[in-house]
């Protein structure tokens, strides 16, 4: 170990975070979180006799070790997920154990609502709160709020309650879905970082009802209470927007590299999917503060499906800054188009039709090159941040594309939201791509809905026996006019 590494561990605070540590180069090649900063990180530079032998490869390695205080061990937990997709450091793969990121699902869709865990998020109109990098540490988190919002880990069944309902953990038979739902909204609201809210609520509702003299109601609430602060003494959920602007080293490289007014805390993505003009679909994802914000995601779909993906993000941007949508979501303040110079031009013709000034940049495949559209773009390159970075630019009579080591923070972080917008962008072409592989043609027959498709396929067994049956056999099934109106559609 240097002697300015020595010298750095000794200032480690005793609060929980992440640390990252990095080879001579400055690359990160390794991502941790800790419950105690101070003891974790040192561990590394301790006794070595109970080290494998991909461990001590990795510290070998370190030259130097940075970290970011948390609030919490969650906010570590999140973060770190967050920061090793960022930076994908080689020796997270290598020393990789049982870790894996994991959401909290729950379906407020449903009667019944349950919460569970998964590896997958899926586009079913679920919440998805994650990822955690920890799953262990969010179960048992989950557990301890439990306690606070009872809730259901798989749907009831029976008329009798459970074991859970007796020990609290679940609701009562006398809990109607309404009551629960609410009580579940109250749960993704701490999840979300509504700590403050949610424990000023319960203490005011607890006062109200031993004014009332409803002892048995306030009890209960005063072991809420109780409760939530026995979590916070443990590990609890931080706010979405945990991450210091400051410490975040991409944020500030890209607002100096981009020469942007403020910090860019809010950046979104956008990308297109579709199967040869099929079932056009786009994603728009949102970064807060550097980190994925899955819960401000959108998509769309294209009202005019064409092969033609300049057109099809042309439409996209300029529905996202309708005035319906800049009052409801607010402004970004960056945008990250996936592709080149097309998609980017494409993209900034639909925003100046909306008279909006939003800085937009573009991230080519191939190269990873930031595209910059000459006056369109709003952003302006410091070339002296562009030699710092080690990076260079080629320009020509409209566009500068901009080249920088992959190694670069700003390449992770834009790396990132491109990857992210494709995903999701691709999970909703594939639920819509699935969801017409199993439709009917009799579904596009003009005045035939869900119950006269049914008593068809009942009748004569399959489409091609609706095909194959006269006029008057179809009357007699579903009457005249939708009669002469199936055998006009399909005879088509």
């Amino acid at each position: 170990m240097n002697k300015s590494l020595e010298a750095k561990l000794k200032t480690l605070p005793n609060s929980p975070g992440v640390y990252f540590h990095k080879s001579a180069t400055g690359e990160i090649i390794y991502v941790g979180k800790a419950a105690v900063l101070k003891n974790r990180v040192r561990q590394y530079f301790q006794s070595k006799k109970d080290f494998d032998v991909k461990t001590l490869a990795l510290v070998a390695e370190i030259e130097d070790t940075d970290w970011l205080e948390t609030e919490s061990e969650i906010d570590a937990l999140f973060l770190e997920s967050e920061m090793v997709k960022r930076y994908m450091p080689r020796f997270n793969v290598l020393l990789r154990d049982d870790k894996s990121q994991t959401f909290v699902r729950i379906d407020m869709k449903s009667e019944w609502p349950s919460v569970t865990f998964t590896r997958n998020p899926a586009d079913d109109g679920a919440k998805y709160f994650g990822p955690f990098y920890n799953g262990f540490a969010v179960k048992k988190a989950l557990r301890y709020l439990r306690r606070v919002f009872p809730y259901y880990t798989k749907p009831p069944s029976g008329s009798r309650p459970d074991l859970d309902a007796h020990l609290g953990l679940a609701p009562g038979r006398d809990v109607t879905s309404h009551e629960y739902k609410a009580s579940l909204r109250k749960l993704i609201k701490y999840i979300e970082g509504g700590r403050a809210t949610i424990t000023n609520e319960i203490e005011r509702d607890m006062k109200r009802a031993a004014r009332l003299r409803e002892f048995e109601t306030a009890a209960q609430l005063r072991n809420k209470l109780s409760y939530l602060k026995e979590l916070q003494r443990r590990i609890m959920f931080g706010d979405k927007e945990f991450l210091d602007i400051s410490k975040d080293r991409a944020l500030q490289d890209l607002q100096e590299l981009l020469a942007l007014p403020k910090t860019p805390s809010r950046i979104e993505g956008y990308d297109i999917s579709h199967m040869s003009g099929t079932n056009v679909v786009a994603s728009m994802v949102v970064f807060t503060n550097g980190v994925s914000d899955r819960s401000q995601y959108r998509k769309f779909k294209t009202r005019v499906e064409h092969n033609d993906d300049f057109f099809n993000m042309n439409e996209t941007i300029g529905r996202r800054f309708s005035e319906k949508n800049v009052k409801a979501w607010g402004m970004p303040k960056l945008v990250l188009i996936d592709g080149g110079k097309g998609q980017l031009d494409a993209a900034l013709q639909a925003r100046d039709e909306r008279e909006v000034a939003v800085p937009m940049i573009g991230l080519a495949k191939r190269q990873e090159q930031i595209v910059i559209h000459h006056t369109k773009s709003n952003v302006q390159l410091n070339k002296q941040k562009l030699d710092e970075l080690g990076g260079h630019y080629m320009t020509s009579d409209t566009f500068t594309l901009v080249s920088l080591p992959h190694s670069t923070h700003i390449v992770k972080l834009l790396q990132r939201i491109r990857d992210e917008s494709h995903r999701f962008a691709v999970s909703y072409h594939t639920t819509l791509k699935r969801g017409g592989q199993t439709k009917s043609k009799l579904d596009d027959v003009p005045g035939i809905g869900p119950v006269t498709r049914k008593k068809l396929i009942r009748t004569f067994g399959s489409l091609r026996g609706v095909q194959a049956a006269s006029e008057q056999e179809l009357t007699k099934a579903v009457g005249q006019s939708r009669a002469q109106a199936i055998k006009a559609y399909l005879s088509q």
